[in-house]
């Protein structure tokens, strides 16, 4: 999962997504645009969407951290063995 701050509303959910170096503001499945930082992302969704009446400062949303990516065996092997050189 990407880092993300998140606010429900009324209206739908309402994202902004860590995109690479850029931010994604997403109001629910539709992609707002993409922006260089949260902020103006913020911007462009309280603008696509006053009714939805969203905080102003990005500390009043919830804020998802990166996960880290899970790497799963695909082999049902304990261990692989390799065999060595002489």
């Amino acid at each position: 999962m990407l880092a993300q701050y998140v606010c429900p509303s009324r209206l739908g959910l309402f994202r902004i997504v860590r995109h690479g170096r850029r931010w994604r503001a997403i109001h629910e499945q539709v992609e707002i645009g993409r922006f260089e930082c949260e902020r103006d992302a913020l911007e462009a969704l309280r603008a696509h969407c006053p009714r939805a009446r969203l905080p102003r400062q990005l500390e009043r949303w919830r804020f998802l951290p990166q996960l880290a990516m899970i790497h799963a065996r695909a082999s049902n092997e304990d261990s692989m063995h390799w065999p060595l050189q002489a």
